[in-house]
């Protein structure tokens, strides 16, 4: 079993680069099929996710090719099939991307219900709501959810909650249907305008997107493009969030800085100094961080990703902070781990009590899901002796060379997969 060994206690300090967006990539790979020619994406991250979306593309004929680590050309000219079965969907959440592709260029598809990070109650109903709108009828059951229409419609489609998953898949359905489609309570996460960029890039008709009102003229037929992802606004704020908990000083290379404010004005609140470039940003930490209160929110507000990286870094600041979630409900799942190497947090509900302690200790842990399993190994970083996380599967659904990269900036970390590889690690670092 893949585990990080990590050995706590220096600084990051250097340059990284960050690649391209894993959520926008997921909503930009599915819409990839709904044109015959080809499609060229840039800049799209090597992670687990997008590996297992594009073998789900190609279990029903999609051609992809790989033009290096990061492009790939997509062919969707010869589609041979319209189900997507389980064994690659229950991987990934955002293979429900697929149901809204497949449906606005077929007028038929079938997905099995997705899978993902087990954060909490991520309901598809505002997905099938806007479907149905749209005019498909639409069913759920064995584990499958099927899309039939024969003709879709533009619509005036308002969601009951904020929510991108399904503002980017009723984005994708009604772009090939017929007539004028006004979503309201748009989500306006930076991944929805770059997966509306991308299909307007194709020749869709779509206006609004970044506000919460997004209007979508039907068109008869998407063509090819070449389209670059936008850079990951969560990768990013990882590693902000790395230099701010081991004290460390990093430039974090090909970002977009608006996309960043959020978590740049809380890291500026707890001590943190912030150079902001055009396309990247300088961290550093100089002396111990202090206390502050954050709650979770649609974009512009505070990531529910960054929560618990956030959370990791509070408990090691100064004074009494408190973290409210208001996104997801199982999202403190990491809290007993880190209880484990020394913190110490209290879970009430949505809300965690935190009392920053000075340090914490070494342990073996593992991680609950994919943000939380990045905050565990920023939290390893500081902490004195050696840690050893488990399940490090979810940390690679969304983290290209996570290792490489924190190596690079002087961490001490290393993949192992032997108790043989974990004596080595440890006789060379000492």
């Amino acid at each position: 079993m893949e585990q990080y060994i990590i050995k706590g206690g220096s600084p990051l300090v250097g340059e990284v680069e960050i690649g391209g967006a894993k959520n926008a990539a997921l909503g930009i790979l599915a819409a990839s099929v709904m044109t015959t020619e080809p499609v060229i994406i840039e800049n799209l991250p090597d992670v687990r996710d997008t590996a297992v979306l594009i073998q789900a593309m190609e279990s029903i004929g999609t051609r992809v090719e790989r033009l290096d680590r990061h492009t790939v050309r997509v062919n969707a000219a010869n589609i041979s099939g319209y189900t997507i079965d389980d064994g690659y969907i229950k991987k990934i959440r955002a293979s429900y991307y697929m149901l809204g592709a497949l449906l606005g260029r077929f007028k038929t598809a079938e997905v099995a219900l997705p899978g993902g990070c087990n954060i909490g109650s991520r309901p598809i109903d505002q997905h099938l709501k806007g479907f149905r709108a749209l005019g498909a009828k639409v069913e759920v059951s064995r584990g499958m959810i099927s899309a039939k229409s024969e003709n879709l419609s533009g619509n005036h489609i308002y969601m009951d909650v904020v929510t991108v998953g399904a503002t980017i898949n009723i984005m994708l359905a009604a772009t090939l249907a017929t007539g004028k489609t006004i979503i309201e309570n748009a989500a306006k996460e930076p991944h929805v305008v770059d997966v509306a960029n991308f299909l307007n890039s194709m020749g869709a008709s779509i206006k609004g997107a970044g506000t919460d009102v997004i209007r979508i003229k039907g068109v008869e037929r998407l063509h090819g493009t070449t389209y670059s992802i936008i850079p990951d606004q969560i990768e990013a704020g990882t590693f902000m969030f790395a230099a701010a908990i081991t004290k460390g000083d990093i430039m974090i290379k090909n970002v977009i800085p608006k996309h960043l404010e959020s978590i740049s004005a809380k890291l500026i609140e707890i001590g943190c100094e912030i150079e902001e470039f055009d396309d990247c940003l300088r961290v550093a930490a100089p002396r111990r961080l202090t206390n502050t209160h954050v709650k979770t929110l649609p974009y512009p507000g505070f990531p529910t990703d960054m929560q618990p990286q956030i959370a990791t870094t509070l408990a090691l600041s100064e004074g009494t902070s408190i973290v409210t979630e208001s996104i997801f409900e199982n999202r403190f799942k990491y809290v007993g781990e880190l209880q484990r190497m020394g913190a110490n947090i209290k879970v009430e509900g949505n809300t965690a009590i935190i009392e920053g302690v000075d340090s914490f200790t070494g342990a073996g842990i593992s991680a609950p899901d994919l943000r939380a399993g990045a905050a565990l190994v920023l939290a390893a970083l500081v902490a004195d002796g050696i840690s050893i996380i488990d399940d490090i599967v979810y940390i690679e659904r969304g983290y290209e060379d996570f290792p490489e990269k924190l190596t690079a900036l002087g961490a001490s970390i290393e993949k192992v997969e032997s108790e043989r590889d974990i004596q080595k690690f440890k006789l060379k670092v000492g």
